[in-house]
């Protein structure tokens, strides 16, 4: 297992998560590499049956050294910025396995990626295709592009991470991007190759993705008559993982799904995974600064807040917390676990049954993917260190923060 019990201790990989608390500080976060390996090797050798391409969603954990793993084993990379794409090409990825998501490029980016050559642009309105063009006949270049289509399916998710129903930002409906097709497929800069759709995230049961299948296979159909024929289908991603108690979606089950709707259409299948591939791979690893009462209710003020990892307070969600040395079952309390930030908001667990001490490192689970990404520096505290451990072997992967990290590129007024 990545992250185990072993003699009482929590490890990942084969180093203790003391050892690293000892050498590196904490708040910290820990990746395993042979976590982000097998997930992938999981959802690839699922898809082997059919052509298919998997492009990791680079919003998801973004780390120079994370990508370099993903790349070494064949990623390709679905990005929404510039900034992530820079990052792509820095650690190595192939700018023509890069897809450009997202609804807002700006001109830019548009010409960044075009030099670049990436593989395709998932387009989101008549605007941006508008404005590919336009580019790419200023560039001398040809743009290839992907209608992002909105299949109006609720996946079930938290609706700040539901991206396929008819009111949210993302995509076009059917009837319009077959009007969006049809002027790409005469225009000389633009080069039609597939059809997009992302109806969200954290999703553990088939029948959503199925169904947006469904009503995306119509759309294909016609434009193989009308002869604007596709060489790929962009599922999207979305996959979920386990926080708590929900299900996993099986990658085997949900290939079997698509091969058979799909039949002997000859596309080659597009993937977008992002937190299934490194959620479970990384964990925060987080000292116990203050023990408190307060009329009943115990806290646990730790190091690491709500800066560090804001999934809880934006979205209530859930995450496993383990102390790093076992405890012994005596002396336990429900404690909520909080940040030192001014915010009631500030926490990473609530009501949670653990035996504490000051001083003790608490591992909180799943914290791979929008972890280090979404943090900031509020409250002027240094963003953490990251972590990936390789079998026995302990890598810094970013450095954490200095507190004259905090002002730099600042100034104060002129004497």
């Amino acid at each position: 297992m990545t992250f185990h019990y072993h003699d009482g201790h929590l490890y990942a990989e084969q180093v203790p998560l003391e050892q690293i608390a000892s050498d590196h500080g904490t708040p910290t976060f820990v990746y395993s590499r042979s976590s982000i390996e097998t997930a992938w090797d999981c959802l690839d050798d699922a898809f082997s049956l059919r052509p298919h391409q998997i492009c990791y969603a680079v919003k998801a954990n973004s780390n120079l050294a994370v990508l370099d793993v993903l790349a070494r084993r064949g990623a390709g990379f679905d990005i929404v910025s510039g900034g992530e794409l820079a990052r792509v090409l820095e650690a190595g990825g192939d700018p023509v396995r890069v897809i450009f998501s997202g609804v807002g490029k700006q001109v830019w980016e548009i010409d960044q990626a075009l030099g670049a050559g990436i593989g395709c642009f998932n387009v989101e309105s008549r605007s941006e295709l508008d404005k590919l063009a336009d580019r790419a006949g200023a560039l001398g270049t040809t743009a290839p592009i992907s209608i992002r289509v909105n299949p109006d399916v609720d996946p079930g998710t938290h609706p700040y991470i539901s991206t396929g129903l008819k009111e949210n930002k993302f995509g076009v409906n059917a009837e319009e991007a077959l009007a969006l097709y049809r002027l790409a497929a005469d225009h000389p800069a633009l080069s039609v190759i597939g059809l997009d759709c992302h109806i969200g995230s954290q999703i553990s049961d088939i029948q959503p993705f199925e169904d947006a299948l469904l009503r995306l296979l119509p759309l294909v159909d016609q434009l193989q008559r009308e002869q604007i024929p596709l060489t790929h289908l962009d599922l999207g991603g979305g996959l979920g993982v386990t926080y708590q108690n929900e299900a996993v979606l099986d990658p085997v089950a949900y290939a079997a799904m698509v091969d058979k709707h799909l039949g002997k259409r000859a596309l080659t299948i597009m993937l977008e995974p992002g937190r299934s591939l490194v959620a479970d791979a990384g964990i925060l690893l987080t000292r116990v600064v203050t023990l408190k009462e307060n009329v009943g209710r115990h806290f646990a003020v730790t190091d690491a807040a709500m800066n560090d990892l804001i999934r809880p307070a934006l979205y209530q969600a859930w995450q496993s917390v383990l102390p790093v040395r076992e405890s012994t079952p005596s002396e336990r309390a429900r404690f909520d676990v909080v940040g030192p930030i001014c915010e009631t908001g500030d926490f990473l667990a609530k009501d949670r049954e653990l035996s504490l001490v000051e001083s003790d490192l608490l591992s909180i689970g799943s914290s791979g993917a929008y972890g280090f990404v979404m943090s900031s520096n509020y409250n002027s505290r240094p963003r953490a260190a990251e972590i990936l451990v390789d079998r026995d072997q302990v890598i810094v992967v970013r450095e954490r923060e200095s507190l004259s990290d905090l002002w730099r590129g600042e100034s104060t007024l002129p004497s």
